[in-house]
């Protein structure tokens, strides 16, 4: 069972509403389709859980969390749950403005992703549709030997996943691609200001690492995002090795 919530943007009158929020309802939880959001969002979380082939991988701990747009709604994980066993009914489903329109049964008691501001964000400064966010050990990693603000990379076939969002191209392995790196803060939320400093300064970035946390990648469908996602992994651990091996 799911909980149906009138927001500020629904249409006035009694009639109105009532004949909204079936239409949007109807639309919002059809997932018989496998590429909808609600059946989409537990599969990809349970393949980034057992991320690297192993289980506790991408999204361990409860921690960590996706959101795609669809028909102008925002679907979310809830926070703190075993993102492997994730099910269509624990998604939140948002409004354009972040409200919550349509949410998992109060039974189970649930809140929506720490990140949901941060996704936002994302959603609004960089058109994008599709938003994760996972705490690798490639990203952490990568952070503790770069003590500066920001990751340079190049010379790498992997670079050639990543998509440019200033040229609106792919990379080229030669190029080199700039990665901003934020502080981490107590509660996500408190991200938003220093993230969206991220996205103004440097307007090529599809990802945002997290000091001592994780990154978020983003991209124009999930499987763009998904896809980013792997890349920077890949490019991380490379990235890792070249400058443990420089040092020995």
């Amino acid at each position: 069972m799911v909980v149906v919530k009138l927001t500020s943007s629904t249409p006035s009158t009694r009639t109105q509403r009532v004949m909204a929020n079936i239409l949007q309802c109807r639309q919002l939880m059809d997932n018989s389709s496998k590429n909808h959001p609600r059946n989409l969002i537990p599969e990809l979380c349970q393949k980034l859980y057992y991320a690297n082939g192993s289980e506790n991988g991408w999204l361990c701990g409860g921690r960590g969390g996706i959101s795609i747009k669809y028909n102008d709604y925002i679907f979310v994980t809830p926070s703190g749950v075993q993102m492997e066993r994730l099910k269509p009914d624990d998604i939140f489903i948002l409004n354009s403005e972040g409200e919550e329109f349509i949410v998992p049964s109060p039974e189970k008691k649930l809140i929506k992703s720490q990140s949901t501001t941060i996704f936002i964000s994302a959603f609004n400064e960089r058109n994008a549709e599709a938003v994760i966010h996972v705490l690798s050990v490639g990203a952490v990693e990568l952070c503790m030997v770069n003590p500066g603000n920001e990751v340079k990379i190049t010379y790498s076939k992997t670079i050639k996943g990543i998509f440019n969002e200033q040229t609106r191209q792919f990379y080229k392995k030669n190029e080199e691609i700039i990665i901003p790196i934020i502080e981490n803060a107590k509660y996500e939320k408190d991200l938003v200001g220093t993230f969206k400093m991220a996205l103004k300064n440097y307007p090529s970035t599809s990802a945002v690492l997290v000091r001592n946390h994780g990154i978020y990648v983003w991209g124009c469908d999930w499987k763009l995002a998904k896809k980013q996602l792997e890349c920077y992994e890949n490019l991380f651990q490379d990235e890792i090795s070249k400058r443990i091996n420089k040092f020995n």
